[in-house]
């Protein structure tokens, strides 16, 4: 359960073009199940009630968003990203007025509702949290020439997901200074870690999956229809 009078922002960065996809279009806008990638990831969030407005951001190009139903949901708003994701999420951030605050990719359309809330229950204390998997393949270092240079050992190794729920000033802090020094930032949890804090790892569903390759969307839409 929430705490009382708990309302949280959910950020979706969509600026990116997923050029692995090989596709005329950003892959979250490839066709899934009879809907696109986007509008899935979207109807998982709106059905969260505690969400109670969704940022989605933007290339500043993008004319595909506008075509879809999902564009004048009346919780649904649009900002314009940027080249990196980091950005993306910071220009979004300047737009939200809760006190905390989620962050979900837009390429992973197979979010339950069971891990959504966990998260955003984990999110409410301490250092925030994110949704995460263990590792439990055996890891290989490479040596930069497609040879092995070491394994390494799985333990306490997370596979990072999304959604990540943290305070909103804080991240908002965290990761404008964490750009401003130059760091490289990958997910929002780096730009907490590089600002002191440690974030809570929950253990969420290995099917909550980004979809990356064109592969990936055939995987999907079998979690789907699973779901």
């Amino acid at each position: 359960m929430s705490a009382p009078n708990f309302s949280v922002t959910a950020i979706v960065p969509a600026a990116g073009i997923g050029s692995r996809m090989q596709a005329d279009r950003p892959k979250q806008y490839l066709t899934l199940a009879q809907s696109t990638v986007i509008e899935h990831t979207l109807t998982c969030l709106l059905a969260e009630p505690d969400i109670e407005m969704i940022i989605v951001a933007l290339a500043a190009h993008d004319r595909w968003f506008a075509q879809l139903p999902l564009a004048t949901h009346p919780r649904i708003k649009t900002v314009v990203g940027a080249a990196e994701r980091a950005n993306t999420v910071l220009n979004a951030l300047q737009e939200v007025t809760s006190e905390w605050v989620l962050v979900h990719d837009a390429a992973r359309p197979c979010l339950h509702a069971c891990d959504l809330a966990a998260v955003l229950k984990a999110g409410q204390q301490a250092d925030g949290a994110i949704l995460a998997s263990r590792v439990v393949d055996t890891m290989k270092r490479g040596d930069g020439e497609g040879l092995i240079a070491e394994s390494v050992s799985r333990e306490e190794l997370w596979h990072a997901l999304t959604p990540q729920c943290f305070a909103t000033q804080t991240l908002l802090e965290a990761l404008s200074a964490a750009l401003a020094a130059g760091a490289t930032i990958t997910d929002e949890a780096s730009a907490m870690e590089w600002a002191g804090f440690k974030p809570q790892l929950v253990a969420g569903r290995a099917d909550n999956i980004k979809i990356t390759r064109p592969e990936d969307l055939s995987l999907a839409q079998f979690f789907l229809e699973k779901k």
